[in-house]
């Protein structure tokens, strides 16, 4: 299938509280986007969308503070959370951040997957598993992108595909995981095809309707 799901994506809208989430609709499969501040997320984000700037790329790690809504061709709806993790966020906002993510995560009913965006050389770290046990309850599946994977060997890179699928096989089929890299444009069509294996299970969005 070639790499097509998440080209033309448009900007809907931006959410900071729980409050001014959209409305829900099962018409409108949401796919979120998850990950430690500076794991390579909004880099992947745009290199799957084929857009050099459509999520943010910031050098200060932290500074996406909100929930950011993209719409896809099909219907369905990009979800970019915040980067979650960052140290020198001052503890309110932290607070916010985390509280936003965990509401999203566990409450959104027409959520349908999570790709959770680690970097290859720091994967499954405390706060990656936190996102993991906040999602898994709710019966759906968890994708990792392995980022960054350019920056090891492609024997380190094969061990740590080897390493994280063993770790995360106690989950049952529920996560899956690959390597990808932006900078060298790979694993783009093998997450194509793990997320629109989600879309085609899911109800048929409507294009043109409100998220």
């Amino acid at each position: 299938m070639p790499p097509t799901l998440f080209r033309h994506a448009v900007f809907e809208t931006s959410v900071a509280t729980p409050v001014n989430l959209p409305a829900a609709s099962a018409l409108t499969p949401e796919i979120a986007f998850a990950g430690r501040s500076n794991a390579g997320k909004s880099s992947a984000i745009n290199t799957l969308a084929g857009h050099t700037r459509l999520a943010f790329v910031s050098k200060t790690p932290g500074r996406t503070q909100l929930i950011n809504f993209f719409r896809l061709p099909s219907g369905a709806s990009m979800v970019d959370l915040p980067g979650y993790g960052y140290a020198a966020v001052p503890e309110a906002v932290r607070k916010q951040w985390q509280g936003l993510l965990e509401h999203y995560l566990t409450r959104r009913e027409n959520l349908i997957g999570l790709v959770l965006i680690m970097d290859a050389r720091r994967p499954l770290t405390e706060l990656d598993i936190q996102m993991i046990h906040w999602f898994l309850p709710t019966g759906n599946p968890i994708h990792i992108l392995l980022t960054k994977s350019d920056k090891l060997s492609r024997q380190e890179a094969t061990l740590t595909l080897r390493t994280v699928r063993a770790a995360i096989a106690a989950y049952g089929g529920q996560i899956t995981a690959q390597l990808f890299s932006s900078l060298k444009k790979t694993g783009i069509e093998e997450a194509e095809q793990m997320v629109g294996a989600w879309l085609a299970e899911a109800p048929a969005a409507e294009v043109g309707e409100g998220i």
